[in-house]
């Protein structure tokens, strides 16, 4: 801690971007969050082709056409086996972080990344749809797993001051992930009917690229310091991250929090749906994941082309207006990078959530008159990029962030594994319900997603504090009032390396 001449307190050193972090953080939100994204988008511009594929390999079999039924079944099948892949994915969170560690899970999970995009490569030689279908479940397993754990890793990697902007970063390689698919769906370059299984397969080699290069970056110190006790290790770690030797604030902290979940125990799942003192951070992320996707988030992506269509986008290039309004998505979530430790992540989901339930609001009224309006399908346009933009800033990446920073060591596998959990059934909700909901309701539908923002702002707004640039600590004290239960660090709740006590005796927890 350095000396303020003029007012003589201690001032907290601000941790920095060392090389060694903005490398582990490009490496891993590359080899995973950018594979997420990507196949998110990967089967949406070849998905003609893909069905051509079905099609003929059926007859092929069976010496007669596949029925229009069973197509659609068996499409709808390649598509929702990936959001239904990555809430098992999830499941599989809590236990894998704890006993490989994050860095360790992550390497783990390459290995199985690289299998689905083989299969999905080789899918056409095969003359089998069934590989692709399976490859789909198990690369959404995989992605399951990353979606939770690269927010989790680089959580723990940051110093406080920068882990609102390092954890917008998974958030934006799965959006680069989405517009890179884009691109490469293009007609002219791997959209069309010999291409598709080269697209597919592609998701392989950032898979590939973080299993070479992640091992040479350090584990998570918090989990080497509390989880496996190796204080020695994470020093290093540290050290190496920071580019400073003197850690010992860090590492203080860490055993202040490892001294207080003593007291609690380790967490599974059904022990952090019992724990009182953690009650309404539970509550707090599965409100905002499911406010994430239920928002309608994925329809509005899947709504996107006949949006177009109907403004008069002629159909070659509706495929060039996507690109742009993924390129739209990720310019924004590159702002969210650079503005969310100013503004604050309470700020940016209250606005974001505020943003796309005006522009469902708008895109309803403006797709029920396109039709007697000739100015109208623009409007249309307009609403589904302010949709995307104002999603981009918030509901998209920030959840991750505050699940992070709302629980502490020994609890955030387990919170990982339940916002996990409940972001992909409702993104696998969504995509099995949407379809019905536009053939029942039309552009009504958008109504439904309005609701969903406005109630998610309004919990946000009564019940979420700002947790920029506070200890893991200091964020479960800002719930403690309304969990009734008291936190105290020690004498007037002093940082650990200003209170006289031990840190054996600096953990004070009261349910009153």
């Amino acid at each position: 801690m350095a000396e303020n001449e003029e007012w003589g307190k201690p001032v907290e050193r601000r941790g920095r971007l060392t090389a060694v972090l903005a490398l582990a953080t490009l490496i891993s939100a590359f080899g995973s969050s950018f594979q997420y994204g990507y196949n998110v988008a990967a089967v949406n511009s070849p998905s003609l082709f893909m069905q051509q594929f079905y099609n003929t390999t059926y007859m092929e079999r069976n010496g007669r056409p596949m029925e229009e039924n069973v197509l659609t079944l068996l499409w709808s099948l390649s598509v929702s086996m990936y959001p239904l892949g990555g809430f098992f994915g999830s499941l599989m969170v809590a236990p894998l972080v704890n006993k490989l560690g994050r860095k360790g899970t992550l390497l783990f999970n390459n290995i199985f990344s690289i299998v689905p995009a083989v299969m999905m490569g080789v899918s056409e030689i095969a003359k089998s749809y069934e590989i692709i279908i399976v490859a789909r479940f198990i690369v959404g397993i995989c992605a399951g797993l990353s979606s939770n754990v690269v927010p989790m890793y680089l959580g723990e990697l940051s110093p406080k001051n920068l882990r609102g902007a390092i954890g917008i970063v998974p958030q934006l390689f799965i959006t680069v992930g989405i517009l890179s698919a884009q691109v490469l769906g293009i007609r002219n370059i791997l959209g069309n009917s010999t291409g598709w299984p080269i697209m597919l397969g592609l998701t392989g080699v950032p898979a590939l690229i973080e299993l070479l290069l992640l091992p040479f970056f350090p584990e998570s110190p918090r989990y080497l310091l509390i989880q496996r006790g190796d204080e020695k290790t994470a020093r290093k770690a540290l050290k190496r991250l920071r580019g400073w030797d003197d850690v010992d604030e860090e590492v203080m902290e860490m055993h202040l929090e490892d001294q207080s979940e003593k007291a609690e125990g380790r967490m599974s799942v059904l022990s952090l749906l019992s724990q009182r003192s953690l009650r309404w951070q539970l509550v707090s992320i599965i409100i905002m994941n499911m406010g994430q996707q239920l928002s309608g988030v994925n329809a509005i992506y899947y709504y996107a082309d006949s949006i177009y269509a109907s403004a008069g986008v002629n159909e070659n290039h509706i495929q060039y207006v996507t690109v742009g309004t993924g390129a739209v998505n990720v310019f924004m979530t590159v702002s969210a990078v650079f503005i969310v430790e100013a503004s604050g992540r309470r700020l940016l989901l209250l606005c974001g959530f505020a943003i796309c339930c005006g522009a469902c609001v708008l895109l309803t009224v403006a797709l029920s008159l396109q039709e007697s309006i000739t100015w109208m399908p623009y409007l249309s346009i307009a609403c589904v990029i302010i949709y995307v933009t104002g999603h981009a800033i918030g509901p998209s990446p920030i959840p991750n962030v505050m699940t992070t920073e709302m629980f502490r060591q020994s609890a955030r596998p387990a919170a990982f594994m339940v916002g996990g959990s409940v972001h992909w059934l409702s993104n696998f909700t969504v995509g099995l319900i949407f379809p019905f909901l536009e053939r029942g309701l039309g552009p009504y539908s958008f109504i439904i997603f309005s609701v969903i923002c406005l109630v998610t702002l309004i919990y946000i707004w009564l019940v979420v504090p700002e947790t920029k640039k506070k200890t893991f600590l200091e964020v479960c004290q800002m719930f403690a009032k309304r969990n009734k239960v008291e936190i105290k660090l020690g004498d007037g709740d002093l940082p650990l390396k200003e209170s006289k006590e031990s840190p054996e005796d600096a953990v004070r927890v009261t349910t009153f």
